[in-house]
């Protein structure tokens, strides 16, 4: 009898939904205190994660979810560079 893979689930900062890690994108603050979407997943530093809508983002970043999950401020700089980087397949 096979057995069945379980799959990972994550909450989503923005909408506070679980669902399946592959859906939701990563946002990680590496060692070198920088903040970026991490595509594969796998970079090393502390994660957060959001739907791959800008409303998810938006809603984590006003209630300062993804601060407190990040455990780092984030700039207004920052902030932008994720809304346009979200934006783009």
């Amino acid at each position: 009898m096979p057995r069945i893979k379980k799959i990972p689930q994550r909450m989503c900062l923005g909408c506070q939904e679980m669902k399946p890690k592959r859906e939701l994108i990563r946002v990680v603050r590496t060692p070198e205190e920088t903040i970026e979407i991490d595509p594969t997943g796998k970079r090393s530093g502390r994660g957060a994660y959001v739907c791959p809508n800008n409303e998810c983002l938006d809603k984590a970043i006003k209630g300062k979810r993804l601060e407190k999950a990040l455990k780092q401020p984030i700039s207004k700089e920052i902030k932008e560079s994720l809304f346009e980087r979200m934006s783009r397949p």
